[in-house]
């Protein structure tokens, strides 16, 4: 079979099974196929004589343009079904969407909102201060001296010598008294950042701290706002000891213990058989913190107090790991 004979065989069958093939896998095969064999017999243009090749070339590329042809046809095919079959498609456009499931509130949010809500209830309102703070409003006014520990570098980030991440809410006391006249009574909840990381400290967690600024404040009114908020928040009669203990801030200084919302003061694992858990710190302002806020400490007195919300939500609800909070499994949020 001579040149020309074999191109045009080509031509005619691969047109011929394009056109025939079963689906879109089949007809590239078939385009490769005969792609491959018309590249073979044009290899045998190279024995032709020199004034039959023009010709010769011309019949070869008007096969590759017919198998082209054939192959593009068959998809355009193709997409004119596809589209086709689209178009004929009936959509009830009246049946219900498939329902999203319904986020809620992180447990965290959760627990500031209700904490909030309960101090709320005694008079105190939300004050608000920056995370990265100077040091002066962390440490120096609250008279937290310069080689006290907290003011560490392994307890403390420092951004320079003057700013750190603030270790507490406290600064928003300080500034709240250096622009407000008392009687003052806040609370302020937000993240604080401390050098901390095992399964109940992390770098950064969630604290709420209370400030109340007033003629005639006492020890008694820190104690009777104490015991509402742990019997609110826990919904149990519970009651609060205050143990003495050392906050360069105020004077005298407590370390707060909450009667045990699992045993209700009988012993169990949970207050390793003390009936009592600690939560968190208090007392009364120190003078020198008045001084530093330009309040009169021989006119007024206050309380002060401040404790871990992400240690709240563990008493209450059992988690036993801080990092759970933050690792955002749906396994573990979707509970609460």
């Amino acid at each position: 079979m001579d040149l020309s004979a074999q191109l045009d065989a080509i031509e005619t069958e691969a047109t011929a099974a394009i056109a025939a093939a079963a689906s879109e896998q089949d007809a590239r095969a078939l385009h490769a196929k005969y792609k491959s064999e018309l590249a073979t017999a044009m290899k045998a243009m190279g024995k032709l004589p020199p004034g039959e090749r023009p010709a010769m070339g011309q019949r070869a590329n008007k096969a590759k343009d017919a198998l082209e042809k054939a192959f593009e046809g068959y998809l355009g095919g193709l997409r004119e079904a596809a589209e086709a079959a689209d178009l004929a498609r009936v959509v009830d456009v009246t049946l219900p969407a498939r329902p999203a499931p319904r986020g809620h509130l992180h447990l965290l949010t959760q627990v500031r909102l209700e904490a909030v809500q309960i101090f709320s209830e005694l008079g105190f309102v939300v004050a608000d201060g920056p995370q990265i703070e100077t040091d002066w409003h962390t440490f120096e006014a609250l008279a937290i001296p310069r080689d006290h520990p907290a003011r560490d570098m392994q307890d403390t980030f420092y951004l320079s010598d003057e700013i750190v991440l603030r270790t507490h809410t406290s600064p928003v006391q300080v500034r709240t008294m250096l622009t407000q006249a008392p009687p003052i009574r806040i609370v302020a909840p937000g993240h604080v950042y401390r050098r901390d990381d095992d399964p109940t400290h992390s770098p950064m967690f969630t604290q709420i701290e209370g400030l109340a600024v007033d003629e005639g404040i006492s020890f008694a009114d820190l104690k009777g706002v104490l015991i509402h908020f742990v019997s609110r928040f826990f919904q149990k009669d519970l009651t609060v000891r205050l143990r003495p203990s050392y906050f360069p801030f105020v004077e005298p200084g407590a370390e707060v213990d909450m009667q045990c919302s699992f045993c209700g003061g009988s012993g169990c694992r949970l207050c390793k058989g003390t009936g009592w858990v600690e939560i968190g710190g208090a007392g009364v302002v120190d003078p020198d913190v008045f001084a530093h806020c330009k309040i009169d400490s021989e006119k007024y007195t206050g309380f002060a107090f401040g404790m871990g919300l992400e240690r709240m939500a563990m008493l209450r609800h059992g988690v036993n790991d801080i990092k759970f909070y933050y690792e955002g499994d749906v396994r573990f949020l979707e509970q609460f």
